[in-house]
Order: C-alpha cells, then structure tokens, then sequence
C-alpha cells in the first residue's frame, strides 16, 4: 500500500464494512448488508446535513397501472442527452417498485389515494406521473427519519458521528480510511483499516455559491477517491435546479418541480411567461432547458418568478409546507404572490466510475448515489431519479460486498477510535472564493475562457490551502468538474458552452478521467500558453 496522502496517523483496523456518509444511500446500505456487522462514519449526527433529507421530490417508480419499467428507463434514456448507460437505466428502472414496496414495509407513510394505492404526481420529462412522494414536498426528510430509527436499532451496524474521511489507500487486502474530528476542534489523522469500503457521502452542490445542498456536500467525498487514484465519471455534467427559491439564503430552499407539475408558471417581473417561447413543453421541459431560461432572465435583470397562484392557490401551505415556510420567512405568501426564482447547483450527474453494482476502479472500494456514476442520468437527470439510484445502488452494492467478503459474522465490537491532536480544517475565505469563482465561470453558462481563469484560480487556492485535506479534497473535485467542461467543447444536457451552442457527434460519450490526468491536462495548457507569441 503506498504512503497515505493525508499523512501518519494512528491505525486501528476493523473487519466491519465501512461507510463514509449518512444520507439515504448510506443507511439503506448498511440496513440491507446486516447482520454484517457495519461501521457508518458520519460528519455530523446521522439524520442531519445529509441532502438526502432535504429531497423535496420523491422517487420515481412504474407503479402505476399504465406505467412499466420499460418506459420508466425510456424516459431517462431520452432526457440524458444521448450518453445514458441504457443497462444501468433499465436495471435500476426495473429494480424500483420493489424498493418501493420495501420502503413501505419500513414504514415510510407514502402519499396514498383513498383507495389506498401510490399517490402519483408527474415531474418534468416523464411520460407519465410516477413520483412517490410524502406530504408533497416532505420525501426526503420522511425517508431519512425511518432509515434513521431502523439503523439506530440494528444490532449489527455502528455508528461513528463527527467524523470526517479525508483520505483513502486501497490495494487487494482492502481499503484504508484517514479520519479526522469533524465537530469544533479538528484533529490530526485516525487510520483506519477495513475489508471494503463503500463511499456514500453526496454531491458537490456546496462548490456553487448559489446551491440547494447542505453545507458539507462540496465534492469532498469525490475528491478524496480521485487523489487515491480512482476514475471518474462524467464530472462536467452538474444538473442546476430552475427554481431555487432566491431569497438570500444559503444554501437556497428548493421550490420543488412538483409545483410545475400541478400548473405553476414561470414569469418575468412583468408577469409575462416565457417557458412556452423556448420549449414545447413549457414549464415541464427538461431541466436543462428550463434552467437556462430561468438564467437567461436572471443574468437580464427582469426578476424570473414561479407563479403558483391560479394552479395550487392557499392549498400550496397544506401541500407544500416547506416552499411555503421558505417564502412566508421573507414576507411572501406564494398563495398570492410570485416567488422569485435563480437556478442553483442541484446534483452531480458525475461522480466516481462504478458498474451497476457500485464497484469502483480501486480494489476494496465500492461508491453509491451522488459521489458515484453509473451513467443512469447520462448529461441530464430524470427528476426524482436520484433518490432512487441511491436506493438501488445501496440494495445492490451491499449484495456485492457480501458477495465479495462471503459468510456473514456476529456484530464485532468496534475498536477504541480517539482522535487527537489538531488538524487544519478548510480557510473560510479560501472556500468562499473558490464557490464564486464556479458559480461565476463553471455554473449554468461556460466559455472556454471562463474555464481557464477558473482552473488558474483553483490551482492558486490550492497552492495556498493545500496543507488542509478537507480543501484538497475540494479542489481535486472542482479542478475535476472545470478540466472535463474545458475538454467537452460541446453543449450537450446540463453541460452549456456559450462558444459551442450545438451538440457534436464526436462527443456523443461519458467522460472517464483521472485527477492525474486533470492535472496533465492544466500543466499542458499552461505550457502552451506561455510559448505562445
């Protein structure tokens, strides 16, 4: 095993399962691989800051009676902007009316119609309404609260809260984790051992300076597994949500895309819409597509709102209490007034490489939902299809494990784990700057120049920061994301290059690279630009 890029630590070694992260993918996991005994390391208390809680919408699912997984897995195809893995669609397609039915065994209270089947609402781009939801906008956060008590009352699984992974090594005889505190007093690295590791720990939304997620879920998790060598997926493709609620905050609340489904309105201050001038689909074109007309109207100055009034009126604060609060806190009520609106950083359609099984390029080490990318959502996801790769992903890579590992064993203790020292946790300005610096040129529009200022100032923060792993981590993913937009000189899904507008064949594939190679990339490019006359 080569030298930890994260420095010496003490090592400690288990024979549990390792998870890094705590959201639905996570927990779903660890439920699905007991009794293996499991170890689920978590930044903060398990139940909280995962993005997962914050899912406004639901999971999609053929459960309906003119639904099938076959049309379930063509819509996904056709929104991906023609680089979906079609096996990986059609599997997890497949797979999710019995995570569904396995999710209501839980005891998840899923909308019901009064005769007791799934109440079905339809997203943008789904040919048919098969979003599974709890109290409209409440999915994520219901899901969570239920995977939360049954992990906490599973014998088999431990739980290791306030703690950070900031480093990995792995080779044939499993996976090595760097720790460190993640509460007020950062501390120097904890090593720790394990059979297999499996990587759950989100997205990158908290690269963007306007985002949807939860402060923590910035690329760290990415990151980590790109500095131990790992190959990653399609990390250009970052999905903005249309409708963040812009109010002030951060991160921004959601106005979730049920509210377009149930008729709500896109308009500028004057009230004019204008979703149906740019798409036949209006307010329910794919989500790309809606974005970049909402920021077409943002970056113009004329204040793009959601108008919900006519379509959900004062039930909007039954049916969609969270949007409602949001606005209600800034003196808006959406029952009688627009709410403002700015596409916001929302999911990472990239993540580390994996097949249908979560396996990634390093031995010993398995990656799920947001942080991994099979090719489900291809360059534009299906919504609501995230939660459910997460789902299908943590059912399937907890077989795989026990397939790998054979045999079950008897809960084991977990070893002493003390954490000591001090550490040095990310520069708050630092930080800052680089979530400006992506908003600003790797966000919803990009230009090659844009690009290239955006890696020259991500190698400087890097430069200056770098002693922090926690920021190494965050720059290896943000580097990661700019090299691949910089490469694809294409506009293809989430992925809009101002100097290239139109999709080009050549490019009608996934990405596949490795932070070295990333880095390779930089190096030549500056090499280039200072040879130039």
């Amino acid at each position: 095993m080569g030298a930890m890029t994260t420095g010496a630590g003490r090592l400690v070694e288990t024979d549990r399962v390792v998870i890094v992260g705590a959201g639905v993918g996570a927990l779903f996991a660890a439920l699905s691989l007991a009794p293996r005994p499991v170890l689920v390391i978590s930044p903060e208390r398990v139940g909280r800051g995962a993005s997962s809680a914050w899912a406004q919408g639901g999971v999609a699912a053929a459960v309906g009676p003119d639904d099938t997984p076959e049309r379930h897995a063509t819509d996904t195809i056709r929104v991906g902007a023609g680089i979906v893995d079609a096996a990986a669609a059609r599997a997890i397609a497949a797979a999710a009316p019995r995570v569904i039915d396995r999710l209501a065994a839980l005891g998840i209270p899923f909308d019901r119609t009064g005769e007791g089947r799934f109440a079905l609402s339809r997203e943008a781009a789904h040919s048919r309404a098969r979003i599974v939801r709890v109290k409209g906008d409440g999915s994520g956060a219901a899901i969570m609260a239920a995977l939360t008590d049954r992990v906490r009352a599973t014998p088999s699984i431990a739980l290791l809260e306030e703690a950070m992974a900031i480093g990995l090594e792995a080779d044939d005889e499993g996976a090595v984790l760097a720790l460190q505190h993640a509460g007020r007093g950062h501390s120097a690295p904890l090593l720790l051992r394990a059979p297999a590791v499996l990587l759950a720990g989100g997205g990158s939304g908290g690269l963007y300076a306007l985002t949807t997620n939860p402060p923590r879920i910035r690329g760290e998790v990415i990151g980590l597994a790109a500095r131990a060598g790992a190959l990653i997926a399609d990390p250009e493709f970052i999905q903005f949500h249309p409708t963040a609620l812009d109010l002030g905050e951060d991160p921004a609340p959601l106005a979730t895309e049920a509210l377009r489904g149930e008729g709500a309105v896109l308009v500028d201050r004057e009230g004019r819409r204008f979703m149906a001038e740019v798409h036949p689909d209006a307010e329910l074109a794919p989500r790309d597509v809606v974005a970049r007309a909402v920021f077409r109207e943002w970056a113009a100055g004329r204040r793009p709102m959601l108008d919900a009034r006519r379509a959900v009126g004062a039930a909007i604060h039954e049916r969609f209490p969270r949007v409602a609060a949001a606005c209600m806190r800034h003196g808006i009520d959406p029952a009688k007034e627009p709410m403002p609106v700015a596409p916001a950083a929302h999911y990472h359609m990239g993540g580390v490489a994996t097949d249908i099984d979560g396996r990634s390029s390093l031995a010993g080490v398995w990656a799920i939902g947001e942080c991994a990318s099979t090719g489900l959502h291809g360059g534009n996801r299906l919504a609501s299809n995230g939660l459910l790769e997460a789902l299908v992903q943590a059912e399937m890579a907890a077989a795989d494990i026990a397939r790998t590992l054979r045999g079950l064993s008897l809960p084991a203790p977990v070893p002493p784990l003390r954490f000591e020292g001090t550490g040095s946790p990310p520069d708050a300005a630092a930080l800052a700057r680089l979530r400006q610096i992506m908003s600003r040129h790797v966000g919803v529009v990009r230009t090659a120049e844009g690009l290239e200022t955006a890696l020259e100032a991500i190698s400087a923060i890097e430069a200056r920061h770098g002693a922090s792993p926690e920021m190494a981590n965050i720059c290896a993913t943000a580097r990661l994301i700019a090299t691949a937009a910089l490469l694809r000189r294409e506009s293809r899904g989430a992925h809009f290059r101002a100097d290239f507008p139109a999709p080009d064949p050549a490019w009608a594939h996934r990405t596949r690279l490795t932070l070295e190679e990333a880095r390779a990339h930089a190096a030549a490019a500056a090499s280039t630009a200072e040879s130039a006359p």
